[in-house]
């Protein structure tokens, strides 16, 4: 799929022809002498017939449609002849350079003026057109209602027309591909994956490669997004494919970043380094500040994950900088996770933090619940108007049957009505029981959170740290509250998350532990141990779901216990359906620790376990088998020597519960 380095020098060169022949042009003045005879010609020629149709003006036009000399001379020459569809085509095409540009305000003041003059000429393709044009520069703003509004008006005015054109059909399937692209903004995958499916069937009827192109790079994005990476691949090759047909480089920088993107997810960083390298090298010549940004904040990353801290300083910068100076808030928002990654691998945790607030905020302010609530409203009014639009046609396709019915109007009509009250009488029992489940899983997480930022475990911490100030240890005293200030943040971060990788996960547990050792006098020696087979990067687990169980190891196993103190962590797969995490302590051993517990005044419950059991029920819900957590007391000649806690968790990739 890489090009040769010959054919990549050819292309970017023709390319650079090509931009400075455009930036050194006038956009808005020009003189007609310098346009080119045959086109002038062509100009007159056409403006005799005055066609309407949008067909007719793309087929003649299309070879000049990105030159800009020629689209204001057609728009000159369309008003002198008060031909409202040739100056609707070419304010558009004008439009389009300066998006491409990223001159978003003088595109977006184009369109509109084409909009109004296809309104004007009552021109229901270049309406659509200037509709959906509309709606790509205010997605690449990341204005997500504006955009989400302008192409759901293109998709059901072009909706309207029946029977449809194959012009209307293709505007129809980049309404879909846009409002899937939207979606994708929002992290609703799943709608997306259905309208780019959708999009991709009406562009293979249509045999358009361009629309075939972009539809299997955003099938891709949609399945990378869910974590099917390799299927996300394959369909990125074939977009590469589909843009190397048509010969379009701003469909190669695209694919080159989305492929660069699943090599860096599967480690591949040095095939990721030279394809997200070629992709700059045309992004820098095409100049589209959009994915100039994309593309340099991707280089930072990958130059990240190689651990060329300064390189990627460099590149992620450079990302922010543009994003910033052209409101790319998307791409602005990435730069600022990735710098917080950076920081956090140089340990200036200070600025690494600052950085993720950063991106929290912004991506906030993109995805935040106003949209996801507005998206939700337009689906359903979509799907009501397209059924009260089938239903309309049905009636009028059947009159026959429409008095047969009418005649049987009231055995019809109480039917209904039973049957409204039947499915009524359920979806309120459903709704009664899913708010339950709701509000319980609610009060777990809060019980949870409780149960983690326990108020005599800060303060025992804090109290260790202020031990080591008031002993002048200040190499232990920075040393241990960074490590608590980073792990108070995985237990809010985690908090706000039903769910989490196991590697989190654990890397929580090794933050905490190291707290706890600390007010251990570092006496416990801990051991974790990962099976080769165990990729705890892609295991989904419920969060902060294995602190209660360390817990209870620490202050009811060894806190009563003299001399060598151990626990010992270990994760195994044994097969598809369950990870098995057992946690080992050699401790006094419940027997012993509930005697003690007897003895003191002072007794606090423990409602650890019993809020991890119900969290964990919850979880497996989804699965077919549920968890198990098996307690086993250690004997050694006889004698108590410690616990064994072994906890199954069903992981995603068994098979899902149907009911």
């Amino acid at each position: 799929m890489k090009p040769s380095f010959c054919q990549h020098h050819v292309i970017l060169k023709k390319i650079l022809v090509l931009f400075v022949v455009i930036m050194l042009s006038p956009v808005i003045c020009f003189s007609q002498n310098e346009t080119d005879a045959t086109f002038k010609s062509t100009v007159t020629n056409f403006l005799l017939n005055k066609t309407k149709s949008y067909q007719n003006l793309d087929s003649t036009f299309s070879e000049a449609k990105n030159d800009t000399l020629k689209m204001m001379f057609l728009l000159s020459k369309s008003k002198e002849a008060n031909y409202l569809e040739g100056e609707s085509y070419s304010l558009n095409m004008v439009g389009e350079t300066y998006r491409n540009l990223s001159v978003y305000n003088k595109a977006i003041e184009l369109h509109e003026t084409a909009l109004a003059k296809a309104i004007e000429a009552e021109n229901i393709d270049l309406q659509v057109i200037s509709l959906n044009m509309l709606g790509v520069v205010y997605r690449r703003l990341d204005v997500i209602r504006t955009a989400l509004d302008y192409h759901k008006e293109a998709l059901d005015l072009a909706e309207s027309v029946k029977p449809t054109t194959d012009e209307l059909n293709h505007s129809i399937a980049i309404s879909q591909n846009s409002m899937g692209n939207i979606y994708l903004a929002l992290k609703q995958y799943d709608l997306a994956l259905g309208l780019f499916t959708k999009s991709l069937k009406i562009e293979k009827e249509l045999d358009n490669k361009l629309g075939l192109a972009i539809n299997y790079h955003n099938i891709g994005y949609s399945q990378e997004a869910k974590g099917l990476l390799d299927e996300a691949l394959v369909n990125y090759e074939t977009s590469l494919e589909y843009n190397n047909e048509i010969d379009s480089n701003l469909g190669r920088v695209i694919c080159y970043n989305s492929i660069g993107k699943i090599n860096i997810s599967k480690g591949n960083y040095k095939d990721a380094l030279e394809i997200i390298g070629y992709a700059l090298d045309i992004a820098k010549i095409l100049n589209d500040k959009y994915y100039l940004a994309l593309t340099y904040t991707n280089l930072g990353f990958v130059n990240l994950k190689i651990k060329k801290y300064n390189a990627s300083e460099r590149s992620l910068n450079e990302g922010l900088k543009i994003a910033k100076e052209y409101n790319l808030k998307s791409e602005e928002s990435e730069a600022y996770n990735y710098l917080s990654q950076l920081n956090e691998e140089l340990g200036d945790y200070r600025t690494g933090l600052l950085y993720y607030r950063k991106y929290v905020d912004l991506d906030k302010s993109i995805s935040n619940e106003k949209n996801f609530q507005y998206v939700n409203d337009l689906i359903i009014k979509y799907e009501s108007e397209q059924k009260n639009n089938q239903i309309k046609e049905l009636a009028s396709e059947n009159e026959i049957v429409k008095l047969k019915l009418i005649q049987n109007r009231k055995i019809l009509l109480l039917s209904l009505l039973g049957g409204i009250l039947v499915v009524g009488f359920f979806v309120v029992l459903q709704r009664q029981r899913r708010l339950k489940n709701e509000k319980k899983i609610v009060t777990l997480e809060q019980e949870m959170l409780r149960n983690q930022m326990n108020p005599h475990f800060i303060f025992n911490s804090l109290n260790s740290i202020k031990l080591y100030i008031i002993n002048n240890e200040k190499e232990n005293a920075v040393y241990y509250l960074n490590k608590f200030s980073k792990l108070i943040r995985k237990i809010l971060i985690a908090s706000t998350e039903k769910e989490i990788s196991l590697q989190d996960e654990l890397d929580t547990m090794d933050l905490y532990m190291n707290i706890e050792n600390m007010r251990f006098s570092n006496e416990i020696n801990y051991i974790k141990t990962i099976d080769n087979q165990v990729n705890p990067s892609v295991i989904k687990v419920p969060s902060l779901i294995l602190q209660p169980f360390l817990e209870n190891a620490l202050w009811h196993g060894l806190s009563s216990k003299t001399g060598e103190k151990n626990i010992e962590l270990v994760v195994t797969q044994e097969n598809t359906e369950f990870i098995t995490i057992t946690i080992t302590d050699d401790g006094v051993g419940r027997a012993v620790s509930e005697k003690i517990k007897a003895q003191k005044k002072l007794k606090r419950k423990s409602v650890g376990i019993d809020i991890t059991k119900a969290r964990l029920e919850n979880f497996s819900k989804g699965f077919i088998n549920d968890y198990k957590i098996e307690i086993v007391d250690l004997f050694e000649n006889g004698n108590p020597s410690g616990t064994k806690v072994i906890v199954n968790i069903p992981i995603k990739s068994s098979i899902l519960k149907t009911a």
